[in-house]
């Protein structure tokens, strides 16, 4: 008999009284012979985790992407004796094992084929630091815009957040996914390089996946409002298009690793810190407006004459000035929150108030130029931010973010990277 039909007939006696009677026996077993004559439906199976974002094209995935939940960003440093011939191997590999990865496939010599089919949104970046150039004697070919950012009066770096010969940025919305990319990745090239730091962070549900909707940082902020929001926008301020030809259709990669400290940001209260970013919190608005992309008023003074956006607010000082309309950038940033780390805490210990949290921001941007783009805002910033008394940056990097692949290598892109090694 029929375990759910059972189920269902001892519970309507129960809430009958004392069961049923003789006719009612009998209806319950037609009911039963009938039901156990009909096929159940077949149940939907959900369609979470099949979606597949194009690996080929002018440009990388991974940059003007819908942010993903999760983030594995993955710094190399070539091992000793690796030319530019082990170079150009390694991204080879790379390369086709990503185009794989990300379109659901299992790539060749994988062990785990089953952890493959649920791509969920998997994009795989690749970024190479001013520092491979010089390690593969290819030193001539660096552009000037690709660069070391240098340090900030008020950064505190970290060499385990520094600079590295490579990156890869691995986002998928699966968890799994991307740990077993990222395993395999790092695998294959195991060989070529060795790993120098992992970066992890995740996006609250409100912004991953959701077009038009901002992600909250760990303050509740929405983080990265001022965006590129088509296609215009991202040519304008993202993908190169001048200098060498092996670089156009790429873009600049800046991270920087930010500690927030959320125990002394705890400690002010809601208008304080809406009076320190320059926006509300609840809505991601400027003081002066109603909505998150309204315009703000800089020029706007309060009853006593005061301006109503702090000009030593966070929006105010991150704003380009109308004098330099190009310094703007594209973030695409994640939140991280590990367990504590006592001598990071000792080091980062603010008036006599513990540091027991180890939460921050991955902060990664994309630009033309970091010269003319991230440097000035972050000197701004650095210079009077109000939100420097919760904030302190312990890592950098930058990296030149090739132009895309296409699978048959039309235009001399058959691996990242094939116009500058083989030119």
């Amino acid at each position: 008999m029929n375990t759910r039909i059972r189920a269902g007939l001892s519970r309507r006696g129960f809430l009958s009284g004392l069961g049923v009677g003789t006719g009612g026996a009998a209806l319950a077993a037609c009911t039963t012979r009938v039901a156990s004559d009909v096929t159940a439906p077949e149940p939907e199976v959900p369609s979470i985790g099949v979606e597949t974002v194009d690996f080929d094209g002018p440009h990388q995935a991974g940059v003007a992407t819908p942010a993903q939940a999760h983030l594995n960003l993955i710094a190399f440093n070539l091992r000793e004796g690796v030319d530019k011939r082990g170079l150009q191997r390694l991204l080879r590999l790379w390369t086709e094992d990503a185009r794989r990865l990300t379109q659901g496939e299992t790539p060749l010599g994988s062990l785990e084929p089953e952890l493959a089919d649920t791509p969920a949104r998997l994009t795989v970046t690749c970024g190479f630091g001013p520092t491979l150039f010089d390690a593969v004697g290819i030193g001539a070919e660096r552009p000037e815009w690709l660069a070391e950012i240098p340090a900030f009066s008020r950064d505190q770096l970290d060499e385990r957040w520094g600079q590295s010969d490579l990156v890869l940025q691995i986002c998928a919305d699966d968890p799994l996914t991307l740990a077993h990319a990222t395993r395999h990745l790092i695998r294959a090239g195991v060989d070529y390089a060795r790993t120098h730091w992992i970066q992890q962070g995740f996006l609250d549900a409100r912004g991953a996946q959701r077009p038009g909707q901002t992600p909250r940082n760990l303050f509740g902020q929405k983080d990265g409002t001022v965006n590129p929001r088509n296609e215009e926008d991202f040519l304008e301020q993202v993908w190169i298009d001048e200098g060498p030809q092996w670089g156009r259709g790429g873009t600049m990669m800046v991270v920087r690793r930010v500690f927030m400290n959320v125990d002394t940001w705890e400690i002010l209260d809601r208008t304080s810190r809406e009076v320190s970013v320059g926006r509300d919190l609840a809505e991601g608005a400027p003081l002066t407006g109603d909505k998150e992309f309204d315009e703000p008023d800089m020029t706007a003074v309060d009853h006593t004459g005061l301006p109503i956006i702090d000009p030593a607010s966070h929006m105010a000082r991150s704003r380009p000035p109308a004098d330099h309309p190009e310094q703007v950038l594209h973030r695409r940033s994640y939140n991280y929150d590990l367990p504590p780390e006592p001598e990071l805490s000792a080091a980062l210990e603010t008036e006599g108030v513990p540091v027991l949290s180890n939460s921050g921001l991955v902060f990664i941007c994309f630009q033309r130029d970091p010269g003319t783009q991230f440097i000035p805002i972050q000197q701004r910033l650095d210079e009077a931010d109000r939100l420097n008394q919760w904030i302190t940056h312990i890592g950098s990097a930058v990296y030149f973010i090739p132009p895309g692949v296409s699978p048959d290598g039309e235009g001399g892109k058959r691996y990242w990277g094939a116009a500058l090694l083989e030119a």
